[in-house]
């Protein structure tokens, strides 16, 4: 049976070992599991763990889901750009239910675009490759799918 430390105070020492973020994820599965905490392998799995894969095993063991590693990006539209991006992000919503996150539907509508591109490609991968080739083509993107045209 694990040995509870939930009633004695977080050692000074050790918390400063694992450090403030980390010690508050450890309070939260402390208040949760109650006297069933275990004290020793949590503040292992502290100790050892770098803050935001401990941050991930805290939610799992709280919520019971994994969650994915996560990275806010950000990038510059202009004012013209904010409406069609707005506008694909509503589309990609609809279509793959409204539950779903703005990241989610714009890995999908870049997933469409790649698998639209891959399409276009595939065979003619060697003539991309050579610049002397004789066919060379021009991909744009219209009307929702990638175009493949023979330049003149």
């Amino acid at each position: 049976m694990p040995t509870p430390c939930l009633p004695v105070p977080f050692p000074k020492r050790q918390l400063r070992e694992v450090g403030w973020s980390k010690a508050t994820e450890l309070a939260k599965v402390a208040r949760r599991d109650g006297a069933e905490f275990d004290c020793a392998t949590w503040v292992h799995k502290a100790k050892e763990l770098p803050k935001e894969d401990f941050k991930r095993a805290v939610e799992c063991h709280l919520t019971g889901k994994e969650t994915e590693p996560w990275e806010i990006i950000y990038f510059k539209l202009y004012k013209s750009q904010l409406p069609v991006v707005e506008r694909a992000l509503e589309t990609a919503a609809l279509m793959l239910g409204s539950d779903k996150s703005r990241g989610y539907s714009l890995e999908m509508i870049c997933a469409d675009f790649r698998a639209g591109a891959a399409l276009e490609t595939r065979g003619s991968e060697q003539s991309l490759r050579e610049p002397d080739s004789q066919q060379k083509f021009i991909c744009r993107f219209g009307a929702g799918r990638f175009v493949r045209k023979k330049a003149k």
